[in-house]
């Protein structure tokens, strides 16, 4: 990447979002690390900083169109221009299925995850694209192997999911030819990941859930045993940001979930002891 540019991530203070701040850094681009919690992005800016890098820390809701559109003047302020934006943060539902739950809950529910994992995405992109066609730049979304298939979540978080698939593919047709929109649609990792207010998850993690889990790694997944770290899932929004690597690319979506559309009814063809 071109040393000089400017990305901001959304939901920045932790997780995926974190290792994506830390890794664009490396990379040579300026970083405003967006969080609602000023405290976290913070601390991300603050290890930027200390490795060489250059980053500013903002707060902002991403449910509020107000919030966002200061952090990009704020970002101007500090580096003057905008070339990538990942919206990426996001809540999940724990897999709350429909007969878990009652009427007023799903309700409920619904409302909070689409306000922050659609609408924040769409914000997101109204706040920021007039920067981008100045820059040429693009946009890269956090999708999941929910935006494509059954039980990534529950009903509530894979609509909204496949909302955000819908949401890259109008973007890239909307601001062609000058802005590129791409999506990454990742697998499970080790993540500060938190469920919705409304049915009282708010403080559990996604880390939490994956540690608790008994047993060996889904075997139907073919590259079951890749790291749940979330620094080995930022390579595809590198390339994807880069206007030299994947300046023909746009509308596409890179599947970094370990292989689940290739998995079949048995175990990996090939095995652990191939």
């Amino acid at each position: 990447m071109t040393p000089g540019r400017t990305t901001l991530i959304t939901g920045a203070g932790s997780g995926l979002g974190a290792a994506l701040a830390a890794r664009f850094a490396r990379e040579g681009s300026n970083v405003a690390v967006l969080d609602i919690d000023l405290d976290r992005a913070r601390a991300v800016a603050a290890d930027i900083e200390a490795d060489g890098g250059s980053a500013l820390p903002l707060a902002a809701d991403v449910r509020t169109a107000a919030d966002l559109h200061a952090a990009v003047d704020e970002t101007l302020g500090a580096f003057g221009r905008l070339d990538t934006v990942i919206p990426n943060a996001g809540i999940w539902d724990y897999q709350r299925s429909v007969a878990r739950l009652g009427g007023e809950e799903l309700s409920a529910m619904f409302d909070e995850i689409f306000a922050v994992n659609v609408k924040g995405y769409l914000l997101t992109v109204e706040a920021t694209w007039r920067e981008l066609v100045k820059t040429r730049g693009s946009i890269v979304m956090t999708l999941s192997n929910a935006s494509f298939y059954a039980d990534g979540g529950g009903p509530v978080y894979t609509a909204s999911k496949f909302a955000d698939r819908g949401l890259m593919l109008q973007f890239a047709h909307e601001l062609a030819p000058k802005v590129r929109v791409n999506g990454v649609a990742v697998g499970g990792m080790q993540t500060d990941l938190r469920g919705p207010k409304a049915i009282g998850l708010d403080s559990r993690s996604f880390s939490d859930t994956i540690g608790r889990r008994s047993g060996t790694a889904n075997p139907y997944i073919p590259l079951h045993d890749i790291s749940t770290d979330p620094a080995g899932f930022t390579g595809p929004y590198v390339l994807l940001a880069s206007p030299t690597d994947a300046g023909a690319i746009t509308g596409a979506i890179i599947n970094a979930d370990g292989g689940i559309a290739a998995r079949g009814f048995r175990n990996s063809a090939g095995g652990d002891d191939l």
